[in-house]
């Protein structure tokens, strides 16, 4: 039995897969030659491959390579845990991808989205690695997820990837409980992680960066309505936890925090900026993006354009927007305030706005709320006003 101490001097079993890759690797150290499976591992692969489409502890032969113990009283339920279904998930999935090869599959470090990111180099196309992976991510039960991923494994086999079975484990583990929104955080970032094309966090100061949805967007795309579309379901929910808005998120983050799904400010106010952004511009035939118009400023300039508007109206939406708590209700209300906006054919800056997004709660920045409400409302103030957009 093989047994591994953590950083908090803890002990504890290492799971199947982990043994299994412990001893192929110091086997092959041994021999010194091509890494071979020992005849226990071998049949434990076995084991776990007669346990696909079973029902958690409905394998006998896999009941001895679980590591998460059950009492009697678990055993004894209708259920059993959480824990205990997603190991039988993991184990399975491991199996299957292990099968024939004489590299260990287990590739610590390397998270799901990394891994099918993996396959657009030539297994498959951008568009089919994305809709696998987010087929995956909107799955309705475990079950349905496990089914998922098993299409996804001859794939990995065939690309020679590896994955994190560990890290699966507990992704799978967590799909059950109500953190499932970091493991969807996390398998989207590592997906889209703008690292791989030149933009990651520890990038030299001079790398190109890539330039915001918003910045590059063009309505005339063929695609244009189905991409707004995509913005506007991310409206309400958590940054990082709505698969279709994955493909636009352009923010840079570490790569420690891209893999753990952490929910950083950089990242929700991004989101936000994307959803009132897919508002803001539906049914527009030329972008609403437009570089130095602040909140302040377009509502000026909507009380202009609309010589007959109530302008009590217009200054009590932007006393709302000016008086926001927090990030989230202030881009609640600048998704009140862009319908208004759209109609009068009026834009706003998104990098800036993303920028106030980014600042307003920000505990390390106390002052900064201040500063942008005054800077809004003395746009908005202004005798002259900003040119027609």
């Amino acid at each position: 039995m093989s047994i591994s101490t953590t950083s908090a001097s803890r002990r504890y079993r290492l799971f199947f897969w982990e043994e299994f890759t412990q001893a192929v690797v110091a086997r092959s150290k041994g021999q010194g030659r091509r890494q071979s499976v020992p005849v226990w591992a071998e049949r434990g692969l076995r084991a776990l491959r007669d346990g696909l489409g079973c029902e958690p502890g409905g394998a006998p032969g896999m009941r001895h390579l679980h590591r998460v113990e059950l009492t009697d009283d678990q055993q004894a339920a209708q259920q059993l845990p959480g824990s205990y279904q997603a190991e039988h998930a993991t184990l399975t999935l491991f199996g299957l991808h292990q099968q024939a090869g004489a590299a260990p599959v287990h590739r610590s470090g390397v998270g799901l989205g990394t891994a099918v990111r993996g396959l657009r180099e030539g297994v498959l196309s951008d568009n089919a690695a994305e809709r696998r992976l987010i087929a995956a991510a909107t799955a309705q039960d475990l079950d349905e997820l496990v089914q998922h991923l098993r299409g996804l494994i001859p794939l990995l086999r065939q690309a020679d990837t590896g994955l994190d079975y560990t890290r699966l484990y507990r992704d799978l583990r967590d799909w059950l409980t109500a953190d499932n929104g970091r493991v969807l955080r996390a398998w989207g970032l590592q997906y889209t992680d703008p690292g791989l094309e030149g933009t990651a966090q520890d990038a030299p100061p001079d790398e190109p960066v890539v330039r915001p949805f918003w910045a590059v967007f063009d309505p005339q795309a063929a695609a244009a309505g189905a991409h707004l579309a995509a913005l506007r379901s991310g409206v309400g929910r958590q940054a990082g936890t709505v698969p279709a808005v994955w493909p636009f998120y352009r923010t840079r983050i570490g790569s420690q925090l891209r893999n753990r799904g952490a929910l950083t400010r950089d990242l929700v106010a991004e989101h936000a900026a994307l959803t009132v952004f897919g508002v803001h511009q539906q049914g527009r035939g030329t972008t609403v993006h437009t570089p130095g118009l602040s909140p302040g400023s377009a509502c000026r300039l909507l009380l202009v354009r609309d010589a007959g508007g109530d302008r009590t109206a217009i200054e009590r939406r932007l006393g709302a927007l000016l008086t926001s708590l927090d990030t989230g209700e202030l881009a609640q209300h600048l998704r009140g305030l862009v319908p208004l906006l759209r109609r009068a054919g009026i834009g706003l800056d998104y990098d800036g706005l993303r920028q106030a997004l980014r600042r307003w709660d920000d505990p390390q920045r106390p002052d900064e709320q201040s500063r942008i409400r005054s800077r809004w409302d003395r746009d908005f103030h202004m005798e002259s006003t900003p040119q027609r957009s």
